[in-house]
């Protein structure tokens, strides 16, 4: 159970079941709430755990983030950032690759593929070997699409999350680039919140900046990098306050989330500041 009394207010949100966490960069969980060890579908929160799969191939010489995957004339990097030029959900080209922001889930299945082919392994047990398995995720498995078929826990996500902030599978100049905008000043459009100028994206990581309406806090830093998925999840890294958060529910992305995950934010940052 918690000692912070802003993860409690989960409870007042409307929804069936609902857990959340905060944990620091060396590891330290600050507090929890609620089932943090029931599995939860993640939607698209599957995506930062696929893209950091594809940097560890791409750390291990399997793949390069500047060689063609995708659509033609698309690279690894366009597929990590929404760039390829891929529609939402089907694997036809809609713009030509780095012309717009394009969030795409057909980009991170075609991720996936490439991946295989590369390594000569599955996609969902490259994921396995290479990030949850070495992270003691072990209630954590993708099972179907690298977009948004991961099923897992607030205990395993924060696992992950204090990877990311001090990361021991990976080069911390390469989780630097993650979260560092590709395709600077790429227009599009934020799944829930409308049209964005810019849009950014990292490698498999949204990017906060100064986005308006968005799903972290009016107290999130620039920097704070994540994602949110349409299950009614979302994992939120904020570099300047040196901690991430992780909140699952079972009730689909609505404006009940656009209303309660902003306050929740800023009360979890103000209680810790």
């Amino acid at each position: 159970m918690s000692s912070l009394t802003s993860l409690a207010s989960i409870t007042t949100w409307p929804v069936p079941t609902a857990a959340a966490g905060v944990v620091r960069a060396d590891g330290t969980v600050l507090g929890t709430h609620g089932p943090v060890g029931r599995r939860f579908p993640l939607a698209s929160v599957t995506k930062p755990l696929a893209a950091y799969a594809v940097l560890v191939a791409y750390e291990e010489g399997a793949v390069e983030l500047d060689e063609p995957a995708g659509p033609p004339g698309s690279t690894v990097r366009h597929l990590l950032a929404h760039t390829s030029g891929l529609a939402f959900d089907e694997h036809r080209v809609t713009a030509p690759p780095g012309d717009r922001r394009l969030y795409s889930n057909a980009g991170f299945e075609q991720l996936g593929d490439h991946l295989a082919k590369a390594t000569d392994i599955p996609f969902a047990e490259y994921l396995r070997q290479a990030v949850l398995e070495p992270l003691g995720m072990a209630d954590t498995s993708l099972e179907g699409s690298p977009a948004k078929d991961a099923v897992s826990t607030v205990e395993d996500l924060l696992r992950f999350a204090a990877e990311v902030q001090a990361p021991r599978l990976l080069d911390p100049r390469t989780v630097a680039q993650a979260m560092t905008v590709q395709y600077p000043g790429t227009k599009g459009v934020l799944p829930g919140y409308g049209h964005q100028n810019p849009n950014d994206w990292g490698l498999g990581f949204e990017i906060r900046d100064g986005k308006s309406p968005h799903w972290t806090g009016a107290g999130s830093s620039p920097r704070t990098f994540g994602h949110f998925g349409q299950s009614g999840t979302f994992l939120w890294i904020d570099p300047d306050a040196g901690l991430a958060t992780v909140a699952l529910t079972d009730r689909a992305f609505g404006p009940w989330a656009a209303e309660a995950w902003p306050p929740f934010t800023d009360a979890v940052l103000a209680e810790l500041r």
